[in-house]
């Protein structure tokens, strides 16, 4: 039998632990009528399964004959990419053709007789969207790990546009924290403060126990200890997964190389990315074993409003929780090892 995880990121795991809360959340806002909200953003560290749950929505709507669904590349020209993904979609083709709409001027189709040919991209898609609306049709746009470039800044202003505009154009979008707040922190893209922001957080321990127990045929306890070895973290859970099968179910003899995939997968990149105070604040954490922030601040030398915008701002990267008052813990297995390591 093949091995059921996976070591691949953004792939769907034959053997996933859902979002069911989160996936009826996007989906129930995208398909009310009369509809009120046009878009989400999904935040989380990396690995914690953000373009998981992007594909799983997106598929869900795709079965829907209602929904047209696309996927763009945040790297190139998005607004390009949108008229190029709609020309070459059946449904929305076919809507394009019978309403004589001319792309000749950006490579698609023909000229059409007696017709304008559409020079502006913008003006394009607002004319295949009103085209669509009139179809009873939604379209949703994913793009997957958004940056702050120009093409993501002139398609996000366009987004605005066709919202205004009342036009059934939804985006459904994942990104790292703070790739999100850069650019929403652009000028005239303050609108993406308002839009949604679920941030991913560790998955339900009970339904990877669960899962590990219908997979391995292993007892509730030893189910459970290996879901605690993972903390929710949707990566580790693979990872573990997959080395205990390679390994006949035995994950006690993995745990060294569990530790090593995890660092040389995700930490590495994750530390690298900190910034030299993110560091001294996340020594502090890992040293402190109580968790308690006051004991935190004493170790570090730290007044409360020097320590706090470090502390939210790691939380909002998703390295560590702070749901108990006047604690912080890490929110990734065996991180606080990896940092006393590397500091």
């Amino acid at each position: 039998m093949q091995n059921p995880f996976t070591l691949i990121f953004g792939k769907s795991p034959l053997e996933p632990v859902e979002r069911p809360v989160q996936t009826n959340e996007i989906i129930d806002a995208f398909t009310a009528d009369p509809i009120n909200q046009q878009m989400f953003v999904i935040t989380g560290v990396r690995g914690s399964g953000k373009t998981v749950l992007m594909t799983e929505i997106s598929q869900r709507l795709h079965e829907n004959t209602e929904w047209i669904v696309v996927e763009l590349n945040p790297a190139m020209d998005l607004l390009q990419g949108l008229l190029a993904k709609l020309n070459s979609n059946q449904v929305c083709a076919s809507i394009i053709k019978s309403a004589k709409i001319d792309l000749s001027f950006f490579g698609f189709g023909v000229s059409i007789e007696g017709t304008t040919p559409l020079t502006d991209a913008e003006t394009a898609i607002i004319t295949i969207l009103e085209k669509i609306k009139k179809s009873g049709k939604r379209l949703l746009i994913t793009i997957d790990e958004v940056v702050n470039n120009d093409f993501m800044k002139v398609f996000a202003g366009s987004f605005q546009i066709f919202v205004r505009q009342d036009l059934p154009v939804f985006l459904l979008a994942t990104g790292l924290y703070e790739n999100i707040d850069e650019l929403q922190n652009e000028k005239n893209l303050t609108f993406l403060y308002r839009a949604p922001k679920i941030q991913l957080k560790p998955l339900n321990t009970q339904a990877i126990t669960n899962k590990y127990k219908t997979i391995f045929k292993i007892e509730q306890e030893q189910a459970s200890q290996m879901a605690k070895l993972t903390k929710g973290y949707p990566f580790a859970f693979q990872v573990l997964g997959y080395l205990t099968w390679n390994n006949q179910g035995d994950y006690q003899g993995v745990l060294a190389e569990y530790s090593q995939y995890l660092s040389e997968y995700v930490y590495d990149k994750i530390w690298s990315e900190l910034s030299p105070k993110d560091r001294i604040v996340a020594q502090g954490i890992a040293e402190t074993e109580s968790g308690r922030i006051k004991e935190i601040r004493e170790y570090l030398h730290m007044e409360t409003n020097e320590f706090n915008p470090y502390r939210k701002r790691l939380i909002k990267k998703g390295i560590i929780s702070g749901d108990t008052r006047g604690y912080v813990e890490f929110t990734l297995p065996l991180f606080a090892e990896y940092v006393i390591e590397n500091m």
